[in-house]
């Protein structure tokens, strides 16, 4: 793999993946909008929750986007393309295997998820007729994981993009089709996004269609192959912990703000939500990271990959810096957009610092997790994560009596720091390893 790395090839992976990531609150904004329209809280509220309780499950299975870039791009990079498409059909193997489960499993499923979170008699019957349907996409939903891992790993962003803008653009089709013009109800919402979820994967494997040309046999020999299966396994399966613990330290994050009010959990919530546009951002630059570190580590060219991570992280460090000006420029009104309650608004405000901060500090994590995940250095990742976890929780405990909210934001920053750190202290490791 000796193709220069350049900022133009960067920014032809980042972009159409920003703007990718750019269209998925629009979905969300159109289903509340749609349902709303039926003039009741109730079915708002079950499609929230359903919505909630999938997206969940099947972010469990996120580990199939991740760990397909680092292998495809490696293969890619050492030049197997029979090893890309065995890769491919590995992972959708897993997603098939993995939504058939989820189908079976249904009732355990939902009854688990409504102990956690639970909700009115007629919200929690109407989310059931919701996820009844939407269960049946689970497979299609699961497998586009792996499809969109595949396409960053080929460096086809574009066709990301398109895949996104195409499940995006029937979901919001038939959404005002089925309810508001056959009146369906919450039952259109889900049906709406059921068809978008195989229509996408049918989309999906047409753009993948060339991870298939290859000879049946020995493809099939390939894909069955009991040391690349065990290898790709362990990768998921330390990405998987990686990510598990990752998401309980932001869960931990929301609950500990309830504990100072209502007023300061709004707060919090709002504020989050800048934190979700920030990563919708560098998620970009961190893609492009991991389709450029695996092909290099892959062609086991050492100074291709250095170049790759440089030139990727600093883009990502470009666009840290200007989303925290930009928080601090505009923050104070998209609050105002976000609520009109005047105490959440104030409080907001308060704490509106740290969302300036958070990106120039983070950056250096979500850059080396595509390094890391480029390389399929996982278990570093975990071990990481690990020790980075092991900081956090007596930063909260010193931190949080010490200076209540602000205390749980600087533990926060510290998290995301410590995750920045236990990986750059990995790295000159995991370059040497990509030495010829």
């Amino acid at each position: 793999m000796t193709e220069a790395i350049t900022h133009r090839r960067v920014l032809d992976i980042a972009l159409p993946i920003v703007i990718s990531n750019a269209t998925i609150p629009i979905l969300g904004a159109v289903d509340t909008a749609v349902v709303g329209q039926l003039g009741a809280a109730a079915p708002i509220g079950a499609v929230g929750i359903g919505a909630v309780i999938l997206s969940s499950v099947y972010w469990i299975f996120s580990f199939l986007r991740m760990g397909t870039t680092g292998m495809v791009a490696q293969a890619r990079g050492a030049g197997e393309a029979e090893e890309t498409g065995a890769l491919l059909m590995r992972g959708l193997m897993i997603a098939f295997a993995a939504g058939v489960v989820l189908i079976a499993a249904q009732a355990l499923v939902f009854a688990g998820a409504f102990r956690l979170v639970p909700a009115s008699a007629a919200v929690e019957t109407l989310a059931r007729d919701y996820l009844a349907i939407r269960i049946w996409g689970a497979p299609a939903s699961i497998a586009i994981f792996a499809l969109t891992g595949w396409l960053i790993a080929m460096e086809r962003t574009r066709s990301v993009l398109a895949l996104q803008l195409w499940m995006n653009g029937v979901n919001v089709a038939l959404d005002l089709w089925f309810v508001l013009g056959l009146g369906w109800g919450v039952e259109g919402v889900a049906a709406a996004t059921l068809v978008a979820e195989w229509s996408a994967l049918g989309l999906g494997l047409w753009l993948c269609s060339t991870a298939f040309a290859v000879d049946l046999r020995p493809g099939l020999s390939r894909v069955f192959d009991a040391a690349r299966l065990r290898r790709m396994a362990a990768v998921n399966g330390d990405i998987l912990i990686r990510s598990v613990l990752l998401q309980a330290s932001f869960a931990s994050f929301i609950f500990l703000g309830a504990g100072f009010g209502d007023v300061t959990l709004a707060a919090n919530q709002v504020l989050v939500q800048f934190l979700s546009i920030t990563a919708y951002a560098l998620d970009g630059f961190a893609f492009a990271a991991e389709a450029l570190v695996g092909a290099a580590m892959g062609a086991r060219a050492r100074p291709v990959l250095r170049r790759a991570a440089i030139v990727a992280s600093q883009w990502g460090a470009g666009t840290a810096i200007a989303m925290g000006l930009f928080v601090a420029l505009a923050g104070p009104a998209l609050i105002d957009v976000m609520t009109v309650s005047p105490a959440v608004r104030a409080e907001a405000r308060v704490y509106l610092p740290w969302m300036v901060l958070l990106p120039p500090l983070a950056v250096a994590a979500w850059m080396l997790d595509g390094i890391f995940i480029g390389a399929t250095r996982t278990r570093e990742m975990r071990n990481a994560m690990l020790i980075s976890v092991a900081v956090y929780v007596p930063a909260v405990a010193v931190l949080l009596p010490a200076w209540d909210n602000n205390g749980l934001w600087a533990a926060l920053m510290v998290l995301n720091i410590a995750r920045g750190v236990t990986l750059a202290l990995r790295y000159p490791a995991l370059e040497a390893s990509a030495a010829a």
